[in-house]
């Protein structure tokens, strides 16, 4: 994160960087990524990483979007393992196993009761 932000300093980006411009720059990058797969089979996809110029791309692609995410995370001042675990944990309990298992049917909406 120290570099990133670094980086981002050394070129006076920060001015750039606010959570609107960050944001959308993040879901650019996930179009890209998203361009490298658009058109393959599901079977291709699985596969893309064997084809050395493919692999280059989406390797490239996911590098941006993880520079971006964590850029954003760190400009909101959220760490973003954090988040990942507190939103898995959410996941659990919406999708328990019993319920889940080798379905993909969205959760009902979480009760806010709780």
């Amino acid at each position: 994160m120290h570099r990133l932000r670094r980086f981002a300093d050394e070129r006076d980006w920060q001015q750039f960087h606010t959570p609107k411009n960050l944001a959308m720059a993040l879901a650019g990058e996930v179009g890209e990524l998203v361009a490298e797969l658009q058109w393959l089979t599901p079977e291709e996809s699985a596969r893309v990483m064997a084809d050395p110029d493919h692999a280059a791309r989406v390797r490239a692609e996911i590098g941006d979007v993880m520079i971006y995410l964590a850029r954003l995370g760190d400009v909101l001042g959220i760490d973003l393992l954090t988040a990942a675990t507190d939103k898995l944990s959410d996941a659990a309990r919406r999708y328990p196993v019993e319920r889940s298992f080798g379905s993909s049917a969205k959760a009902p909406p979480a009760d806010n009761a709780d």
